[in-house]
């Protein structure tokens, strides 16, 4: 019997519902039926648990102060989607709590349990009962209730949970999207697999096995619910912005915060404002990301910036849905940030374009999302960038395609790639032609110095235009076009027969046509074209083949 928990139990009892969330993840993300979900929820719980748990991981010591501090923090700063996001503040509340106690009795669980619930519903501007806010309030309540009469956490923490699967499976009863789809709240069920780690430390059960009510035939309806709500009608905001703020300014206070979620909710919905003056936690569904950013950006500085549009997810879904097509062999993921760029791999039967790149590296979360909007079996991905490479192979742990990882650096080298798909050849052959065309193309890009430096043999200064390959920087100038210049003479040999300029958001059409031009007399013996990228950042992406 089991009558308090100290620090090394709470950190097994963390480990333990890490271990058991990762091994369910997948049905819990079965369980998400609603048209646009902001991801998978078990996925992004699970997630969100991790870093929690990363961040406990590091803790030097077991004292509940500091274990309490490190899953505050690491849950907020990983939290991904609504899920994460409201799972993150029931473990604050929760933390608030435990930080005071040398040793945890059933009281002091059971108000750490209230004071989750009550922060939890206050991060949502307007909470929806038949959520996972509805089950963390009952098993509240209950707790609260229970700790009276039972002081181990055997008995304790076995009727919370039970009280928690009571509830959940009246949440269809609540929500009526939810009886439409036959299953129970995806983050309800989260939640209770997390506490159902947490008690099978305290009974000392280390198995991962876990039984579900709500069986596999449920899933079979979810996949028939997604073509009755999946409506582009229905959607009335287009983005799904999510971003944290960091480094707030000296004169930015808590009532900012407050501000900062009262214009939120005039220019959007799905509102989740949270933090404090270390960071703060957004996520809004708006028609106006712009203003969103903008209204955060007079509190500090902004930081993990993702911005879905819930519309061309929503058709990708519902393209593959109503038409019931059979799952292809092969798939096309590409990462690209620009209109232009994306308009390039589109027409290159890329299925689906991450919106990213050098300044908005995808997680590995956002690239298995993609996969599983893919109706595909083998999934051809291509980053596009080096520091995207290692995320993409961390996805094929999040999803059940088979995902085939080609590893371009750069933009060229995946438009490269994808030219050498061919759809009638044997995995392998794809594999061997996408992997040898990455070597057939030298790729170059043109930006502008963030500081002072001296770097492969140059001194450069803040503003200074400079020309870089994949590997280091070959070029320098005080403007665009010349660093453009002296870059592809590093870059062509008597072998190039092609150079491609793709021109960024911040170059003129005229201009990028000057550029073209002046190439095209000065290599005669190649074809010169320039294209419209439309990325940040960089004023040209070169291909030279």
């Amino acid at each position: 019997m089991i009558k308090s928990i100290n620090g090394a139990t709470f950190r097994k009892m963390i480990l333990a519902a890490a271990n058991l969330l990762e091994e369910n993840k997948k049905f819990v993300d079965a369980l998400n039926v609603f048209p646009v979900p902001d991801g998978d929820t078990g996925t992004n719980m699970c997630l969100t648990f991790k870093s929690a748990t990363k961040e406990v991981n590091n803790c030097l010591n077991n004292n509940l102060d500091a274990l309490g501090e490190a899953l505050t923090k690491g849950a907020l700063r990983g939290a991904r989607g609504n899920s994460g996001v409201i799972l993150s503040q029931i473990l604050k509340g929760l933390s608030t709590v435990l930080v005071r106690c040398s040793e945890i009795s059933t009281k002091d669980f059971a108000k750490a349990l209230k004071e989750g619930a009550d922060v939890a519903y206050q991060a949502v501007t307007k909470p929806k009962e038949g959520t996972i806010l509805t089950v963390i309030r009952v098993m509240a309540e209950t707790a609260l209730s229970a700790c009276k009469k039972q002081s181990d956490f055997e008995t304790f923490l076995k009727t919370v949970l039970d009280s928690g699967e009571q509830i959940l499976q009246q949440t269809p009863e609540m929500l009526p999207v939810l009886k439409k789809a036959g299953v129970v709240d995806a983050g309800g069920r989260g939640l209770l697999i997390l506490f159902t780690g947490f008690y099978k430390v305290i009974i000392n059960d280390e198995s991962m096995k876990f039984e579900f009510s709500d069986t596999a035939a449920t899933m079979d309806k979810v996949q028939e619910f997604h073509a009755h709500i999946m409506d582009l009608s229905e959607i009335q905001f287009a983005y799904c912005t999510e971003f944290m703020v960091i480094n707030m300014y000296k004169k930015t206070t808590e009532s900012d915060i407050d501000r900062l979620r009262a214009r939120l909710m005039e220019i959007g919905d799905s509102v989740i404002c949270i933090g404090d003056l270390q960071l703060v936690k957004v996520h809004v569904h708006t028609n106006k990301p712009n203003e969103a950013l903008g209204n955060a950006l007079e509190l500090g500085e902004i930081t993990n910036v993702k911005i879905e549009n819930m519309l061309e997810q929503n058709r990708e879904l519902l393209k593959a849905t109503n038409n019931k097509e059979p799952m292809k062999t092969y798939g096309m993921i590409s990462v690209a940030a620009g209109k232009g760029l994306y308009e390039i791999f589109r027409d290159l039967m890329v299925d689906y374009v991450i919106e990213g790149g050098q300044t908005m590296n995808p997680s590995a979360n956002d690239i298995a999302g993609a996969a599983d909007r893919v109706n595909a079996q083998n999934i051809f991905v291509f980053p596009n960038n080096k520091n995207i490479i290692l995320a993409a192979e961390q996805a094929k742990a999040l999803t059940n395609k088979n995902l085939i990882v080609i590893p371009t650096k750069s933009v060229p080298e995946g438009i490269s790639a994808c030219l050498s798909f061919n759809e009638e050849t044997s995995l392998e052959e794809n594999i061997e032609a996408m992997t040898a065309s990455i070597g057939n193309v030298k790729t170059g890009s043109v930006t502008y110095a963030v500081r002072d430096t001296h770097v492969d043999g140059f001194d450069l200064s803040v503003g200074e235009i400079i020309g870089l390959d994949n590997n280091a920087i070959l070029a320098k100038g005080q403007t665009v076009a010349p660093t453009v210049e002296a870059l592809v003479d590093k870059l062509v040999t008597n072998d190039s027969v092609n150079i491609s300029l793709f021109y960024g958001e911040d170059i003129k059409e005229d201009e990028a046509n000057k550029l073209q031009q002046i190439l095209q007399d000065k290599y005669p013996s190649c074809e010169v074209s320039v294209v419209y990228g439309g990325q940040p950042v960089y004023y040209y992406l070169i291909s030279v083949e």
